[in-house]
C-alpha cells in the first residue's frame, strides 16, 4: 500500500470513529490547491532547460498551509498528495496553527551546479510568488535542499513584496532561521519517545535502541537518547550497518560519518547485513530512512517492544496488524517526527515577532509541545479505545473537522 493509500485509510478509519459526515468528510480530504508550474533556466553551458515546479497545498482551516520543497528526479503526485495531507494531520496533532502543503521540482540536485540550482529556484519563486507568503503558505526545506535554497526563495519573494522572513521556515541563522532547528526532529524524537516509556514506568536510560537510518533525524536522536543513558545497539545508514551490543559510541561514530560520510567501516561495532537491522533484538527501535521498510515480510521477526516512527510512513497497515497482535506499541509519525514542524514554527513566530530566542527557551518549549501532544493522544485513545495511530489520526481530524465547521467552510 502506497503513503497516499495508507494516509487515506487513516483518515477514513478516524472519520469513521468520529463520526463526520461524509460530505465533510470528503472536503476534508480534496486538496485546496494543486499547482504545477514550467520553469526553464539557461545552463552553464548556455543551453536552456525546462523543469517541473509543483506544490499542493492541502487544508488551511487551522492556518496557513506549511511543508517542505523537496528536489528530486521521481516526483510523484500521488506521494505529494499523500505528504501534503500527513502535514495537515501533523500541525494538527502538535496543535500548532497550521495546515497541510508539500511540492518541489522534478530534477536530480546532484546534476545542477551551485549557480543552476540558484536560478532554479528563483524561477520556482517567481512562478508561486503569488500563491505563498507569511499567512497563506509557508515552504521549508525537504530532500534535496536546505537553508540556502530558503535564502534565495526568501530572496526572490522579497522582490515582490518587501522583506518576509517568515515566508520560509529552515532558513540560515543569519537570515532569521531559529537556534535549534537542525536538531529539532531527532530532538522530538527524544522528547515523544521519553512520554512513551514514562507512560510504561520506564525511562531512555538503560534501554537498547536500535536507529535504522543515520541522517539529520538518526544521527541526533542517537546522539540525544545516548546522553541520556540510552544504549544504542545498532545503526544503519545508506553505506551499511554496524552492532555492538554493549552499545556503540555515538560521539565517536558522528566523527567518523562525518569523516567517512558513512557508518561503513565503524571500528567500535561489527558489521552486520543492513537489512537484518530493523529485527535485531532492542527494546526500542527507531525507523529514521525511508517509508514502507516496516512491512508484512518482516513484522514477525521484530523483536523491539516498542517502534517510534522518526521517518514518515516506514511501518505498512499489513504491519500494523501483525505488530499490534504481538503486543508492540507503536508511537506514529504523525506525532513522532513532528519536533521538525513544531520548531518551524517557533522560527516563524520569532520573525513575525522580530524577537529571536536564545537556544534554551527554543528547546524547553519544545519538551513542552512534544508532551502535552502525547498526553492529548493518549486521551484520544482513551476516549475512542483505539491505539496511538488512531488516537493521533483522531485527534487531527477533529482539530481540522471542527475548524472547518466553525468557519462554515463544511459543504
Amino acid at each position: 500500500m502506497n503513503a497516499l493509500a495508507a494516509t487515506n485509510r487513516n483518515f477514513k478509519l478516524a472519520s469513521r470513529l468520529l463520526g463526520l459526515d461524509s460530505k465533510l468528510e470528503k472536503s476534508l480530504l480534496i486538496p485546496f490547491r494543486e499547482i504545477k508550474v514550467e520553469c526553464t533556466i539557461p545552463k552553464d553551458d548556455g543551453t536552456l532547460q525546462s523543469y517541473v515546479g509543483f506544490r499542493v497545498q492541502h487544508d488551511n482551516a487551522r492556518g496557513p498551509m506549511k511543508g517542505g520543497i523537496r528536489y528530486h528526479p521521481e516526483v510523484d503526485p500521488d506521494e505529494v498528495n499523500a505528504l501534503a495531507q500527513l502535514m495537515t494531520w501533523k500541525t494538527a496533532v502538535a496543535n500548532i496553527p497550521y495546515g497541510g502543503a508539500k511540492g518541489g521540482i522534478g530534477v536530480n540536485p546532484s546534476e545542477l551546479s551551485v549557480s543552476e540550482s540558484e536560478r532554479l529556484t528563483r524561477v520556482f519563486t517567481q512562478k508561486i510568488h503569488d500563491l505563498i507568503g507569511t499567512h497563506t503558505d509557508v515552504p521549508a526545506p525537504d530532500m534535496g535542499t536546505g537553508p540556502q535554497t530558503m535564502a534565495w526563495i526568501l530572496d526572490e519573494y522579497s522582490k515582490f513584496h518587501g522583506y518576509s522572513p517568515a515566508v520560509v521556515t529552515g532558513k540560515p541563522i543569519d537570515l532569521g532561521g531559529s537556534l535549534g532547528r537542525d536538531a529539532a526532529t531527532g530532538r522530538g524524537v527524544l522528547f515523544a519517545t521519553e512520554a512513551l516509556l514514562n507512560e510504561y514506568g520506564k525511562s531512555v536510560s538503560g534501554q537498547r535502541f536500535v536507529i535504522q537510518g543515520f541522517g539529520n533525524v538518526g544521527s541526533w536522536a542517537a546522539q540525544l537518547i545516548s546522553e541520556k543513558g540510552g544504549k544504542v545497539v545498532a545503526v544503519s545508514d545508506i553505506t551499511g550497518a554496524i552492532k555492538n551490543s554493549n552499545g556503540l559510541d555515538i560521539t565517536s561514530l558522528l566523527k567518523h560519518s562525518k569523516e567517512h560520510r558513512g557508518v561503513k567501516g565503524f571500528h567500535g561495532g561489527d558489521p552486520i547485513d543492513s537489512n537484518s537491522i530493523l529485527v535485531e533484538d532492542c527494546d526500542v527501535l527507531v525507523p529514521a530512512a525511508l517509508g514502507g521498510v516496516i512491512n508484512r515480510e518482516n513484522a514477525n521477526e521484530i523483536k523491539a517492544k516498542f517502534i517510534v516512527e522518526a521517518a514518515n510512513h516506514p511501518t505498512d497497515p499489513e504491519a500494523d496488524e501483525i505488530l499490534k497482535k504481538k503486543g508492540v506499541v507503536i508511537l506514529p509519525d504523525i506525532f513522532a517526527n513532528s519536533g521538525g514542524v513544531t520548531v518551524s514554527y517557533f522560527e516563524w513566530v520569532q520573525n513575525i515577532q522580530g524577537f529571536m530566542w536564545d537556544e534554551e527557551k527554543v528547546n524547553n518549549e519544545l519538551k513542552t509541545y512534544m508532551t502535552r501532544g502525547f498526553k492529548d493522544v493518549k486521551d484520544m485513545c482513551k476516549t475512542h479505545e483505539c491505539d496511538l495511530r488512531m488516537g493521533a489520526f483522531t485527534l487531527a481530524v477533529n482539530r481540522v473537522a471542527r475548524a472547518t465547521v466553525l468557519r462554515g467552510w463544511e459543504a
